[in-house]
């Protein structure tokens, strides 16, 4: 069976670096049928400009802090039947798309949402959950690493993540898109309890993989410390106001004053707040929740199809991986193999493993390889033991089989 026609949308906005990463990732998807639709600031758009990719991309200048207001658009210019949703700060696996999109062979199945990383590549950031209408996440254990498909039951949607979700294209702008009275925080969210109320199933795909950074913002430091919560309120009073009957609505927001203040005590005992600045990053978040009571709520109409047709993003389907491992001391040189496998049309990962019981970490480069590096001896997941004796070889077999889910070893 063909492969069904994607558009992958990235917004971003104010991280010109992270976006041209993100671009590169994308062209190391194993997947046939794929574009990209860009929705970013000017110095966004100048980095897709600069990329080797430029000419493959939809590009579309947005400079408003309203990520829902800046998917529409996207979605406007989409072309494919399925619409790939994925943050400026995040890169998939070879594999995302594939995986992501297989559910979809099931004409029942309306949206996909899969797995996201964490910043140090290894660990588990977001997977399977429900959501209710006050906003709460409840994790939902599943059987296997296979997809599975749910239907939404009473009081509770089955939750996706902005950076890694996927939807039919007809059915999205029918709804009318993502509701930009949510200019950040909870917008996918929303989406997912829209989804409900109309009885879509949904299914989650655990194999299909993003590593997201949650890079620096207006709203957060590169530390993942805040900066704003007046957003947050915002939105958190919206979505309440939509999503949940008024007598509740007290004890959802004192619920989300006492989460927000303990996130900040906790920076406060790292050394990366004062005092001051908790009281001031609380007044923003009740100041948040008072403009979040007003803020109009729109009606949302359909959005229109692509002017354009569909514009082919070249990928690698198909394309095999590699896996260079060595010592710390040879470093370079398997960074030189892993080069010269990409110009090849393979993809790379480069794995260097020390004398020591260091704790793993993944990360993709800006050159389009993946590095993995810690302790012979050490976690790579994070249930594993702390130290585990082993051979380099044995070690190095048991990461690429861990490795061959993802990457096409």
């Amino acid at each position: 069976m063909a492969a069904l026609p994607v558009s992958v949308i990235v917004v971003s906005r104010g991280r010109p670096e992270a976006l041209a990463r993100c671009l590169t990732g994308l062209a190391q998807l194993d997947y046939p049928a794929l574009e990209v639709v860009v929705v970013a600031c000017p110095a966004g758009l100048r980095a897709v400009e600069a990329h080797a990719k430029a000419a493959e991309v939809k590009g579309l200048e947005y400079d408003q802090p309203n990520i829902s207001a800046a998917r529409n658009r996207g979605i406007a210019a989409a072309a494919g039947e399925i619409l790939g949703f994925i943050d400026d700060d995040a890169v998939p696996e070879p594999s995302w798309l594939t995986h992501l999109v297989a559910p979809f062979g099931d004409l029942e199945v309306a949206a996909a949402g899969g797995y996201v990383i964490g910043r140090n590549g290894i660990s588990l950031q977001w997977g399977a959950a429900t959501v209710d209408g006050a906003g709460r996440r409840h994790p939902l254990r599943l059987a296997d690493e296979a997809p599975v498909v749910l239907a939404p039951r009473e009081g509770r949607a089955i939750k996706t993540e902005g950076t890694n979700m996927a939807l039919r294209r007809d059915l999205l702008a029918v709804m009318g898109g993502f509701d930009h009275a949510f200019r950040f925080y909870l917008d996918e969210t929303d989406l997912n309890l829209r989804l409900a109320a109309e009885d879509r199933a949904t299914a989650l795909v655990p194999r299909a993989l993003v590593h997201h950074g949650m890079a620096e913002s207006p709203r957060r430091r590169a530390d993942r410390t805040p900066r704003d919560l007046t957003e947050i309120g915002a939105s958190t009073m919206v979505f309440l106001r939509k999503h949940l009957p008024e007598a509740k609505h007290a004890v959802a927001l004192e619920r989300l004053r006492v989460e927000q203040r303990q996130r900040l005590l906790r920076s406060m005992q790292a050394g990366a707040l004062d005092p001051g600045d908790v009281w001031a990053l609380m007044r923003g978040l009740e100041r948040g929740i008072r403009e979040g009571a007003t803020r109009e709520i729109p009606h949302l109409r359909p959005l229109p199809r692509a002017s354009a047709g569909f514009l082919p993003f070249t990928a690698r389907p198909g394309a095999p991986h590699r896996l260079f491992a060595g010592r710390p001391w040879q470093r370079r040189a398997r960074e030189a193999e892993a080069r010269r496998a990409l110009t090849e049309g393979a993809t790379a990962t480069v794995l260097t493993l020390s004398p020591t019981a260091l704790y793993h970490r993944m990360r993709f480069g800006a050159d389009g390889i993946w590095r993995q590096s810690g302790g012979l001896f050490g976690r790579a997941r994070r249930d594993e033991p702390r130290f585990r004796w082993t051979r380099f070889a044995t070690r190095v077999g048991t990461l690429r089989a861990a490795l061959a889910t993802r990457r096409n070893l």
